[in-house]
């Protein structure tokens, strides 16, 4: 089976084998349909699939879900009747999926501001450059974030970047490579830093409770995954805001971060497709270093 993570700032794939065995993997570009269109989006996908099935030689076929039903089961035991439960992912982007025990699911449209959105790299990448440039002109806050983004960028002024982003010298991906910066900032004390990360917490929690309370489980034990890498880095004043709303809401909720990657999940997901035996994901799991869930 083909296993395949389309996210906005890579895409993986992975060819397993019914048993679990990782036969091959390949790495792409982000195929984010907004930004390079559906045309190219296609295309990376046909060469990155036809990457990892060059390894075996052989062809292949490949069934598309959201990545966050990918990310809800890797974060789930192998083996259970039926898997059920709240995923988000915050990576380049911010999505939510929650799946109820009796199979109803709720989500939402994740389009960005436009439906409603806020978080993600590149949301956290704009609050970074909206803070760092009125701390730089005198209508906000001093803040380490300045200093940040411009070695980040390796200019001397922040107007430097807001320009070249203007003028379409520098890509609006490039910021997402900003959200490392601000979480350094918050774990070093900066306040406008703090402020920020404080509200990706608000905003990752109500994406959970919500879900929660649309599908009546904020009374079980929910299990709440979390994904992403704003979310994997584990940030200890993200994390903490997280788990401090969701237990005032849900308090047997059990919160867990992945530690294997989207494209493990959705593996997963194709090997539960075909019935395969717990001891095939073990196997798959054990590929990408982990033993269980």
């Amino acid at each position: 089976m083909l296993a395949i993570d389309g996210g906005n700032s890579k895409t993986d794939v992975a060819l397993v084998a019914g048993d679990g065995t990782l036969l091959a993997s390949a790495r792409g570009p982000g195929i984010n349909a907004h930004e390079v269109g559906v045309d190219q989006t296609v295309l990376i996908l046909d060469a990155v699939v036809k990457q990892a099935a060059a390894q075996l030689g052989r062809s292949a076929t490949a069934t598309v879900v959201n990545d966050t039903f990918a990310i809800l089961r890797a974060g789930l035991p192998d083996g259970a009747e039926r898997h059920w439960g709240v995923a988000v992912v915050c990576g380049a982007g911010i999505n939510c999926v929650g799946v109820a025990p009796d199979s109803r699911v709720t989500r939402y449209l994740a389009l960005g501001t436009i439906s409603g959105d806020w978080g993600g790299g590149y949301g956290l990448g704009l609050e970074v450059l909206w803070h760092a440039m009125r701390a730089e002109d005198g209508r906000g806050r001093d803040t380490v974030l300045t200093g940040y983004l411009t070695s980040h960028f390796g200019v001397e002024r922040v107007e430097e970047v807001t320009i070249g982003i203007h003028k379409g010298k520098i890509g609006d991906g490039d910021l997402i490579g900003l959200a490392p910066v601000l979480l350094r900032a918050a774990d070093e004390g900066d306040p406008v830093a703090r402020t920020v990360v404080h509200r990706l917490a608000d905003e990752i929690s109500v994406m959970a409770i919500t879900a929660m309370r649309r599908l009546d489980l904020t009374r079980l034990a929910t299990p709440v995954v979390l994904g992403g890498g704003v979310l994997t880095a584990r940030n200890p004043l993200l994390m903490s805001g997280i788990t401090r709303q969701l237990a005032e809401t849900a308090p047997d909720a059990e919160v867990r971060v992945i530690d294997i990657p989207p494209v493990a999940g959705a593996a997963l997901l194709g090997l539960d497709s075909v019935g395969a035996p717990p001891a095939a994901a073990a196997r798959l799991r054990a590929a990408y270093g982990i033993s269980r869930p």
